[in-house]
C-alpha cells in the first residue's frame, strides 16, 4: 500500500514540476489544434469564429460568437490581446440620429444562448495598435467572463473592409470581389 500512496505522490510531484517549469519558462498557454483555432470552450460557454478587419489606422476591432448551452447566464466582462495597448468592450448606440461607439461595462450572455459581436453592434475595440493587423495573420485575444473565466482565441485577420469572419469566406467574396447575385460587366 505504502508502495502505491509513494508512486501516486512522486506522479503528482512531476506534474506539479513540469507545470511550473512551463509557467516560469512563460509557456503557461497551452497550444491549441489546429482544427480548433476558430472555437474555444471554457466551461458551458464557448467562443466560435472570431475574426477582425486588417487595420487602416491606429485603432482595431475584433468580433466573435459566444454560445453559452448552460442553463445560468453569463457576462463577458473583458478583453486583452498583446496587439493593442488598451482594449475595451464596445457597442454602438443612436445618439440624435448620430450612430456612435460606446464603452460599455460587460456583454450579457443569456443562458441558453447566443450572443454575436458583429459590425455596428457590440465589439471588442482595440486602441493603440501596438502592430499593422495584417490580412491573413492571427492574434491571440483572450476574453474574460464573469463565471466562465479566460478563454484564449486566435483571430484571424481579413481585408480591411470585411463585414463578416473571411475564414468563412470563399476567396472571392473575402477580397471583395464576390458580385453576388448582380451581373457585372468588367
Amino acid at each position: 500500500m505504502e508502495r502505491k500512496v509513494l508512486g501516486k505522490s512522486i506522479l503528482a510531484v512531476a506534474a506539479s514540476a513540469l507545470f511550473v517549469a512551463a509557467a516560469q519558462a512563460g509557456d503557461h498557454k497551452m497550444k491549441m489544434p489546429p482544427h480548433s483555432a476558430d472555437k474555444m470552450m471554457h466551461g458551458k460557454v464557448m467562443v466560435k469564429n472570431p475574426w477582425a478587419r486588417a487595420s487602416i489606422g491606429k485603432n482595431g476591432a475584433a468580433y466573435v460568437t459566444v454560445v453559452n448551452p448552460g442553463k445560468s447566464a453569463d457576462n463577458l466582462v473583458g478583453a486583452a490581446a498583446p496587439v493593442a495597448k488598451r482594449v475595451e468592450l464596445h457597442t454602438h448606440k443612436n445618439d440624435n440620429g448620430i450612430m456612435r461607439m460606446r464603452h460599455i461595462k460587460s456583454i450579457p450572455v443569456p443562458a441558453n444562448g447566443t450572443v454575436t459581436l458583429k459590425p455596428g453592434g457590440h465589439h471588442i475595440m482595440m486602441m493603440g495598435l501596438t502592430k499593422k493587423l495584417k490580412k491573413g495573420e492571427v492574434f491571440p485575444l483572450t476574453l474574460t467572463f464573469e463565471n466562465a473565466g479566460k478563454i484564449t482565441v486566435d483571430v484571424k485577420i481579413g481585408h480591411a473592409g470585411t463585414l463578416s469572419n473571411p475564414a468563412r469566406h470563399d476567396h472571392k467574396k473575402m477580397d471583395g470581389m464576390g458580385h453576388g447575385k448582380h451581373k457585372m460587366k468588367h
